[in-house]
Parts: structure tokens; sequence; C-alpha cells
């Protein structure tokens, strides 16, 4: 998978469509991304006694959901750019941007 944690990107396609983030979580298997405020989705959960001083914490909980990888696009320079591999002398795999051929 071409976008990694710590990646800034933009996403291309979907109701959240030019939103700018940070990739929080990138999971290759699922080839989904979590990106920081981007597919804001609400989850109810249920009331436990985990908080500070045995305080009470639940209900309505808007957090991000993941979104699939080929909606999102790398971000660099504030421009969107696809990303590519090159191997280097030392045999090491490096991505590179397509856009301006440098290593990211």
């Amino acid at each position: 998978m071409k976008i990694k944690k710590g990646d800034e990107v933009v996403v291309i396609a979907g109701k959240d469509k030019g939103a700018t983030g940070k990739v929080i979580v990138a999971d290759p298997k699922g080839e989904r991304v979590v990106v920081e405020g981007v597919n804001m989705v609400k989850r109810h959960t249920k009331e436990t006694n985990q908080g500070p001083r045995g305080a009470k914490e639940g209900g309505v909980v808007t957090k991000e959901g993941p979104i699939h990888v080929s909606n999102v696009m790398l971000l660099e320079n504030g421009k969107r750019t696809r990303v590519g591999y090159r191997i280097n002398d030392d045999g090491t795999k490096v991505r590179i941007s397509r856009r301006t051929g440098k290593e990211i």
C-alpha cells in the first residue's frame, strides 16, 4: 500500500471529497486508512465506570471511520500526487512522487 501512517492526504471521492488530513491508521490488509477529521461516524457506546474517579462514560461518540485507500491521494507541497517506487543503488526500496520524481 502506497499510503503510510503520518502522510498528509486529500480525499478525492465520496462525501468528504476535497477534505485534507493526516493518516492516523493504515490497514494494508483491508486496504483502508483512517484520516483525521474525515468520514466522521457516530457510535453508541455502553456506559462504563472507567472515567476519572469512577465517573460514568458512555453515550454517542463521534469518531473517524475508515475509508478505502483508492479514495485518497498523497499531498506534496499542497498538491496531490501519485506515488511510485524506486530501488536505490544500495538495494533499498523508496517511495517517490510521480509529480516531481523526488523521494517522499
